[in-house]
C-alpha cells in the first residue's frame, strides 16, 4: 500500500496508465518537430535584413493563431469528439509541414510565406492544445493530475532539449528544408497513436451549438475569480519571460558567437533545467507553498535573464540557463496543474483555451516588444528591462496570490430539484427567467445578502447572461433573486451538468440564512 501511494505521488506516476503514456510519448515526438521547425525558421531569418525582429516574429507567428482560436477551439473540443479532431488537425499540420520542406528545398522561401506558413502551424496547435489538455483528466486519476501537468512540461521542455539539437545537427549537415520534413513526420506519429486509441462511447446528450458554447467558456472565465487569479500569474510571468526564448537565437549568434549547433545546446540547457524542475516539482510542493514557490521561480528566472543578456561567457550563459529552465516549468506546471484541477468538465478545454490565449498572447506580444527594443537599442538592454520587469511582477504575488484549489469539490452534481411546467419549452427558446423567493429574518439579512453574492458568480459562471436580487416592497422580509438565461437549453445544462460540489456549497450557505426553501418560478417566452 506505501508502494502504490509513493507511486501515485511521483513526477511518473501517470506514465503507468498505457493509453496515456503512448499519448504522452507521441505527443513528445510532435512537440520536438515542432521546436526543429522553429528552430529552422529562425536560423532560416537569421542573415536577412531587419533580423532582430524577422527571428522574434517567428515566436509571434506561432504564438498569434492561439490567441485568435484558443476559445473556439475549446468550444470545439469541449462540444465534438477529441479524438477526432485531433486527427484531422495533425493531417492538415502534415500538409503544411510538408508543403514548407518542398518550397524551401526548391529555395522558393521568402520571409513573408515562412511567418505565414508558420501562422498556419500555429494554427494547427491553437485546435491541438486545448483539446489534448482537456482530455488528461479522462486518462489518469484526479489525484495524479498536478503529475501529468508536470509531464505535459517535460514534454515540451524535453522537445526544447532535443528538438533544437536535433536541429542544429540537421541544419549543418541536411539543410533547413530536411528541418521542416521531419516536422512533418513528427506528425504522423501523433496522428497514428491517436487512431489506436479507441475512447469509450459516451452517452451524453444532443452537444452545445457553437455560439453558445464560446459564449459559455467565456462567461466561465469572466465570472471565476480563481480562474482570472490564475492567468493573471501567467501573465506576469510570460510576458517578461518571453524574452529568453526570443531574443536567445541572437545572443547565441552575435553575443557568443555560436553556430545553429551552438544556439541548439543553449536551449538544450533550458529544456534540460525545465525537465528536472518537473521531477523536482513532487518534492517541491510538499515544501513550499504554491505562492511562494512562485515567487521564488520568479525570481531566479529574472536573474538568469539579466545575466544571459550581459555575459558573453558561452559556459556561463549555458549553465545560467539550466535553473532558468527549472523555474520556467516550476511556474507553468502550477498555473497549468491548478487550471487542470479548478475547472469542470462541462468547460474545462474552454477554460484551458483562454490559458492558451494568455500563454501565447504573453510569449507572442513579448517576443515582438523584446525584438523591437534590441533592434532599437541593444541586447543587453532589452534583458535587462525583461528581468526588471520579471522581478516587479513577482512581488505582486502578496497582493495577488493563487488560491489553493486542491481542496475544493469539482466534481459536477445535480442537486436542483426537477423543474414541474404545465407548458413544454423549447429547447433552444429564450430568454428563459428564473425567480426564487426567499423569506429572510431581519437578524440573518446582512449575512444573506453576503453569501448571495457568490451565489450570483455560480450562476453567472453556469449560464445566466443577467443576475439580480430585490426585496419586495410589500413585505420587508422577503428577498427575490432573477437571473436570465439565454434559452431553455441552457438552463437544462445547469441542472444536468454545470454545477459542481462547490456550487453546492455556495447555495447551501446562502439557504441556510433564509426561513425554508425558496419558491422557484419559470418565465418562459409569451410566444
Amino acid at each position: 500500500m506505501t508502494d502504490v501511494a509513493s507511486r501515485s505521488g511521483s513526477a511518473w506516476a501517470p506514465l503507468s496508465v498505457t493509453t496515456f503514456r503512448w499519448l504522452w510519448l507521441a505527443l513528445l515526438a510532435s512537440n520536438i518537430g515542432t521546436w526543429m521547425q522553429t528552430v529552422g525558421a529562425q536560423w532560416l531569418l537569421i542573415d536577412v535584413p531587419g533580423a532582430d525582429a524577422l527571428v522574434s516574429l517567428v515566436q509571434t507567428a506561432s504564438m498569434l493563431p492561439i490567441v485568435l482560436l484558443a476559445l473556439p477551439s475549446g468550444a470545439l473540443a469541449d462540444t465534438f469528439d477529441r479524438r477526432r479532431m485531433l486527427i484531422t488537425v495533425q493531417a492538415a499540420q502534415c500538409a503544411v509541414a510538408v508543403l514548407l520542406a518542398a518550397l524551401t528545398a526548391a529555395d522558393r522561401m521568402p520571409p513573408a510565406l515562412l511567418l505565414t506558413l508558420t501562422f498556419a502551424l500555429g494554427a494547427g496547435q491553437a485546435l491541438t492544445v486545448p483539446a489534448w489538455q482537456a482530455v488528461i483528466p479522462e486518462l489518469v486519476p484526479r489525484s495524479q493530475l498536478p503529475a501529468a501537468s508536470a509531464l505535459g512540461a517535460i514534454s515540451q521542455n524535453l522537445a526544447r532539449a532535443i528538438g533544437p539539437a536535433i536541429a542544429g545537427l540537421v541544419i549543418a549537415t541536411l539543410g533547413v528544408a530536411a528541418v521542416f520534413a521531419l516536422n512533418a513526420v513528427s506528425f504522423v506519429v501523433f496522428a497514428a497513436v491517436l487512431l489506436w486509441w479507441r475512447t469509450p462511447d459516451g452517452n451524453a446528450g444532443p452537444p452545445e451549438r457553437f455560439a453558445a458554447a464560446v459564449r459559455a467558456g467565456g462567461r466561465y472565465v469572466r465570472h471565476s475569480v480563481v480562474v482570472r487569479r490564475i492567468l493573471l500569474r501567467a501573465a506576469l510571468f510570460l510576458l517578461p519571460g518571453s524574452a529568453v526564448w526570443a531574443l536567445l537565437p541572437l545572443v547565441a549568434s552575435r553575443r557568443l558567437g555560436l553556430g545553429p549547433g551552438g544556439y541548439g545546446l543553449l536551449l538544450a540547457a533550458l529544456g534540460v533545467g525545465a525537465v528536472a524542475g518537473a521531477a523536482v516539482l513532487p518534492w517541491l510542493r510538499q515544501r513550499l507553498s504554491p505562492n511562494r514557490m512562485m515567487f521564488t521561480a520568479a525570481v531566479l528566472f529574472g536573474v538568469a535573464t539579466v545575466v544571459v543578456g550581459l555575459v558573453r561567457v558561452e559556459l556561463v550563459v549555458a549553465l545560467v540557463l539550466v535553473p532558468a529552465g527549472v523555474a520556467w516549468v516550476t511556474v507553468l506546471s502550477s498555473v497549468n496543474a491548478s487550471l487542470q484541477l479548478f475547472l469542470p468538465n462541462w468547460v474545462r478545454a474552454r477554460g484551458l483555451g483562454v490559458y492558451q490565449i494568455v500563454f501565447a498572447g504573453g510569449q507572442g506580444v513579448g517576443a515582438l516588444l523584446w525584438g523591437l527594443l534590441a533592434q532599437a537599442t541593444n541586447l543587453p538592454v532589452a534583458h535587462v528591462a525583461a528581468g526588471a520587469l520579471m522581478l516587479a511582477g513577482a512581488a505582486t504575488v502578496v497582493r495577488w496570490p493563487l488560491r489553493d484549489v486542491a481542496g475544493l469539490d469539482r466534481e459536477p452534481t445535480s442537486y436542483w430539484a426537477e423543474p414541474h411546467l404545465d407548458v413544454e419549452p423549447e429547447r433552444y427558446g429564450g430568454p428563459v427567467l428564473v425567480i426564487l423567493r426567499y423569506q429572510v429574518a431581519a437578524a440573518d439579512e446582512v449575512a444573506f445578502r453576503s453569501a448571495m453574492d457568490r451565489v450570483r458568480l455560480s450562476r453567472r459562471r453556469s449560464g445566466a447572461v443577467r443576475w439580480g436580487l430585490f426585496r419586495e416592497g410589500e413585505h420587508g422580509d422577503r428577498f427575490v433573486e432573477v437571473y436570465q438565461v439565454a434559452s431553455w437549453d441552457e438552463h437544462r445544462r445547469q441542472h444536468d451538468d454545470r454545477l459542481t460540489g462547490a456550487d453546492r456549497e455556495i447555495e447551501a450557505a446562502a439557504r441556510a440564512l433564509a426561513v425554508g426553501p425558496p419558491e422557484v418560478t419559470h418565465l418562459l417566452p409569451a410566444d
